[in-house]
């Protein structure tokens, strides 16, 4: 019983995440994790990723 309920909270935590991910995108937000946000190119020093939608 107590690992299905791990199983569960994992899962919630990895579903928000994909839901935040999804709706920033859909903002427009080039970088998610990046401080400036929708004014990020892709290429700044806070986004580590560096990839192009």
């Amino acid at each position: 019983m107590a690992s299905f309920l791990v199983a569960v909270v994992i899962l919630g935590i990895i579903g928000a995440a994909v839901w935040y991910i999804r709706k920033e995108k859909k903002r427009g937000v080039r970088c998610v994790g990046c401080p400036d946000g929708g004014t990020c190119s892709g290429h700044c020093s806070g986004c580590h990723s560096g990839m192009e939608n």
